[in-house]
């Protein structure tokens, strides 16, 4: 079975609900997807970082009890593994604090050896970190020479917004090395300007010729050079959104093998064909919204592990 690599930054977030922290989970965006993956029982390896300390040990051993492979983790010493305080709101959405102290050397690994098909989904802050970018961007750049499928989340928050002069142009080359841009309203807001997927989209399209734009309640917009689809979201009362997108993305990725979609065959998806990879998504995300798990359950995901 082809391979996923999801590539990104590991905290642990400690959920936080009227001023009282209740819950801690390993979290980080592509982290998320992966333990989603894993459950699913695709192949799926971790690329990131975490310490040599309690919090490591606890992120490291839940990856492995989740059939995610850690071989291209970096352990370090001389730092410590980051922290997330997620702040939920009366709509249980989360607004974060984080808490990092990070060793001078980073991402300090030999990379992975990828293959055609195989399926690379990075993104958020982490994906235009300078301290661990030429790690990143030299995988990313090997993953496109042998025709890996790319997939680019860039996840970004408001409170890096006054950096954005700076990260810009990092965010476009990564848009630019990808064969889909997964992102929401937000997103493309704080970064474009943009107010709505046709916009985002006549901006980005020469770039990255497949956007996945998704808009909370207003649901989930595709746009290709020959698709143009809308599609609506489950109306629910969430527990916690933290994860949403991360298992959007998982859903997207899990289609694509399930349905044996390789580079070559991407573009060429009628939109007939991207309604269950859609649809898989949203439901996804749409489960892990009614727990505060960021990620799938194991009883979910057995309904959808492939081979079974």
């Amino acid at each position: 079975m082809r391979k996923v690599y999801t590539i990104g930054e590991t905290v642990l977030d400690i959920l936080i609900k009227n001023n009282q922290p209740f819950m801690a989970k390993a979290g980080g965006a592509c982290l998320n997807s992966a333990v989603t993956l894993g459950r699913l029982g695709i192949p799926v390896h971790f690329v990131g970082e975490y310490g040599l300390d309690q919090v490591g040990n606890f992120i490291d051993k839940f990856l492995k009890d989740n059939n995610v492979s850690t071989e291209y983790v970096y352990r370090y010493f001389d730092g410590k593994s980051a922290l997330a305080l997620a702040f939920l709101n009366e709509h249980n959405d989360a607004s974060y604090d984080f808490y990092k102290i990070y060793p001078k050397k980073r991402l300090n690994i030999k990379l992975p050896e990828i293959n055609p098909d195989d399926i690379v989904l990075f993104g958020s802050f982490y994906a235009i970190t300078h301290e661990v970018r030429d790690v990143i961007l030299k995988f990313i750049k090997q993953a496109q020479k042998v025709k890996a499928i790319i997939m680019y989340d860039p996840n970004f928050r408001k409170q890096h917004l006054h950096e954005l002069p700076a990260l810009k142009p990092m965010i476009l080359e990564n848009i630019a090395q990808s064969n889909i841009l997964r992102g929401s309203n937000e997103d493309f807001s704080f970064i474009f300007g943009t107010r709505n997927a046709d916009d985002t989209y006549a901006q980005l399209k020469d770039k990255c010729p497949i956007v996945l734009y998704t808009a909370s309640t207003k649901g989930v917009f595709l746009r290709t050079p020959s698709i143009s689809e809308q599609f609506g979201i489950h109306k629910i009362d969430p527990m916690s959104t933290i994860g949403a997108g991360d298992n959007f993305n998982a859903g997207i990725v899990y289609s694509l093998i399930k349905h044996k979609i390789g580079l070559k065959n991407l573009l060429s998806l009628s939109k007939e064909q991207w309604h269950p990879i859609i649809e898989t998504a949203i439901e996804f995300a749409t489960h892990v919204c009614m727990s505060y798990d960021n990620y799938i359950s194991t009883e979910y995901a057995s309904g959808y592990r492939l081979g079974e």
